[in-house]
């Protein structure tokens, strides 16, 4: 059984469900990703999104963009994303790692090699928004041949192409709990429950939501109807806060501190 199988099925069976952190890799630089990644494990998360920088993220809200626009003055790439996850894994990290990529950044490496370095570098789950799942077969089979779960994306306004998207995904379905690009929000689509239902009669595989959680309170609603629940721009934003902290030697533990804590109180 792949680690991300593992852990859903683990969580399962302890009546538990997913917290499943996004974070921008190199923001506000490499070594700072790799120590915030260790005090996400061990404020109880439980699968981490890697953020790719992208200069065009099409899918992202400000407080993203903003992190990619730090990340990508350090010279960020996708491989130095992937190398970041197995200098985590070295320190004693244990959660699958999952790459949140656009289309561009993989193609422009090259597919073949994308893929050795995705296989080779201990990921255990790709989502790239921007690739409908009408030009995604490609990329889903070389997914499946390097043993790596390709995990798609599905929103409330699919409709009738739900059965059709989440037929053909692994690892777990991602749904996004509102339109527009990520951010924190206040409220969410009209029917979103009813849509995370509706998305579950077309699947055994987990199911997870994504795109403003922010809140415990939200979180706590997400987990009675979802495998995992996806919280992204509320931790860069916590992120970005502490950056001051980040950079002087003397307060660094601090603001990691305060990122575990805040991570830590969205499963309370």
């Amino acid at each position: 059984m792949k680690l991300m199988e593992q852990t859903f099925a683990a969580l399962k069976s302890q009546n538990k469900t997913a917290l499943m952190p996004f974070l921008t890799v190199g923001d506000p630089d490499v070594e700072t990703t790799v120590e915030i990644i260790i005090q996400l494990e061990a404020a109880g998360a439980n699968i981490i999104e890697l953020g790719v920088p992208y200069s065009d993220p099409l899918a992202d809200g400000p407080v993203i963009q903003r992190a990619s626009q730090r990340a990508l003055k350090h010279g960020v790439t996708i491989r130095t994303c992937m190398e970041t996850a197995v200098k985590a894994r070295e320190a004693g990290v244990k959660m699958p790692f999952v790459l949140f990529t656009y289309f561009n950044p993989a193609l422009q490496m090259g597919l073949d090699l994308f893929f050795e370095e995705v296989k080779t570098h201990e990921i255990s789950g790709l989502i790239i928004p921007d690739l409908p799942i009408e030009e995604s077969e490609d990329m889903r089979r070389r997914a499946d041949e390097a043993g790596v779960s390709f995990i798609p994306l599905v929103a409330p306004t699919s409709h009738e192409r739900i059965e059709r998207i989440v037929g053909n995904a692994s690892g777990f379905v991602y749904c996004v709990s509102s339109l527009g690009v990520t951010g924190e929000r206040s409220s969410f689509h009209q029917g979103v429950d009813e849509f995370i239902q509706t998305v579950r009669k077309y699947t055994d595989i987990p199911v997870a939501v994504g795109f403003g959680i922010s809140t415990q309170e939200q979180v706590a609603h997400f987990s009675q109807i979802c495998d995992g629940v996806v919280v992204g721009s509320a931790i860069v934003r916590e992120i970005e806060s502490v950056i001051p902290l980040l950079n002087d030697v003397e307060t660094r533990q601090q603001g990691l501190l305060q990122i575990r804590n805040f991570v830590a109180q969205l499963k309370a």
